[in-house]
């Protein structure tokens, strides 16, 4: 009990150290696997190991997957690629379907790109079709919001799920696919919420906003489109060819897509990919990718101090003693859903509150039945579903999505914040059903 204890003070460290004090992810992050190895009875020597250890491990991973990753969302952003998806949308769904397209929207475009660049990216878009529809602002911006959330948290290459995939050794592929059906019901769900909750609350539009672009050449949607749809492809072909019957055989057909279908290589496809959306220099090519390496450098560093936060966890036997408390209490993929959710909502950051709760719950998996292939997804989709629960002041997304939509704060509580919490509710209960039909 003692132990489980300060594992509980450390956790509210974390949260206050993030929230309160504004001290870095990283640091807390790495200030609390230390105490945390000294409350566990580990020597100096082998806490400064152990740190090592995990961090290097977790980074060997997904270090490089985070960087390529966020090299495609920076040159679909600054290309111009995200309001072409978004335009295609809306010809597909049609106009007066605009809070539904550009919940579709929301949803493709948040794979690669964070979710608040998105929002940003796409909100003028949003004020513009308020204004030319006559729909709501705030039906617009709820169901934008609820499709660019939905996939922040349940799809990779967005590095919250990647980082969690890498932390329980969960088959990328199998997230993949099994993210797509639990992320479709969660943001349908934010965007029903968005129609209802649109009757009761008002945004003013900004009567001089017009329809038009602000970036010139736009790139076709072929070229828009493929740095994300590639490396799913790749990644889902090699789940598929990797599946324990080996629908595809054994010989060489199954090694190419073993190679291509792996998530560096998947993903370093992407990025090529990306280059097609340039139309510049070498010089600006060289400047978006270093620009993309820099906002990687960040989330990497976060990732791998939540890999040893982790290892110390397991080195220190926590696991074990967590694990063997929470199996005599059948609570399974719920117990991953209930921490992510208290560090989501405590501390405000999604991939802060999914990588701390993989490093987390990593030990549990055997206590609580979810070792194999299938339970290890479901657990990642599990930690994603906790981390959307829910978004609201402490959280940067919250005030994105408020400020450049001109909420005020209550507004953006009744919408935004209910949104959040009907996605989260909606997608673990999805995953609990999922998990009483596959494990």
């Amino acid at each position: 009990m003692q132990i489980l204890l300060f594992l509980f003070l450390i956790l509210v460290f974390i949260v206050l150290a993030t929230a309160k004090f504004k001290l870095h992810p990283f640091l807390s992050l790495i200030i609390a696997a230390i105490i945390m190895g000294f409350a566990a009875s580990l020597d100096g020597s082998t806490i400064v190991v152990k740190l090592a250890e995990g961090f290097g491990n977790t980074l060997g991973s997904i270090g490089i997957i985070i960087a390529f990753g966020t090299i495609i969302g920076v040159f679909l952003e600054k290309s111009g690629g995200t309001r072409v998806m978004a335009d295609a949308i809306l010809k597909i769904i049609g106009v007066k379907r605009s809070a539904l397209a550009m919940n579709f929207t929301g949803f493709i475009i948040s794979i690669p790109v964070f979710c608040d660049s998105g929002f940003v990216i796409l909100s003028a878009l949003n004020k513009a079709l308020s204004k030319k529809t006559g729909i709501p602002l705030v039906v617009l911006a709820i169901s934008l919001a609820a499709g660019l959330y939905a996939t922040h948290v349940f799809i990779p290459p967005t590095p919250g799920p990647l980082a969690a995939a890498a932390a329980l050794e969960a088959d990328l592929g199998l997230v993949i696919l099994l993210g797509l059906i639990v992320a479709i019901p969660a943001s349908l769900a934010g965007y029903l919420w968005a129609r209802f909750i649109g009757n009761k609350v008002h945004i003013p539009v900004d009567e001089n906003l017009k329809l038009e672009d602000e970036i010139k050449d736009l790139p076709g949607i072929g070229a828009s489109i493929s740095p994300i749809i590639v490396p799913i492809v790749l990644i889902a072909l090699k789940s598929i060819a990797s599946y324990p019957t080996h629908p595809l055989g054994n010989g060489i057909l199954f090694q190419i897509l073993d190679f291509i279908g792996s998530p560096i290589i998947a993903l370093f496809a992407g990025v090529l990919f990306s280059f097609n959306l340039m139309r510049g220099s070498k010089k600006l090519r060289l400047d978006w990718v270093s620009n993309g390496l820099k906002n990687a450098g960040v989330i990497i560093l976060i990732t791998g101090a939540g890999g040893a936060f982790g290892n110390i966890l397991s080195a220190g036997g926590i696991g074990d003693i967590i694990g063997s408390g929470f199996s005599t209490l059948q609570v399974g993929i719920i117990l991953p859903f209930i921490i992510a959710a208290i560090l989501k909502s405590a501390q405000g950051s999604s991939t802060v509150s999914i990588i701390t709760t993989a490093a987390i719950v990593a030990p549990l998996l055997e206590p609580l039945g979810l070792l194999s292939p299938l339970g290890k997804a479901l657990t990642v989709l599990a930690v994603g579903a906790g981390a959307m629960t829910v978004s609201h002041l402490n959280d940067s997304y919250f005030w994105v999505v408020s400020q450049f939509s001109g909420m005020n704060v209550q507004t953006a509580l009744k919408s935004h914040t209910v949104a959040t919490l009907f996605q989260g509710l909606t997608a673990i209960t999805v995953i609990i059903v999922m998990s009483f039909i596959l494990l």
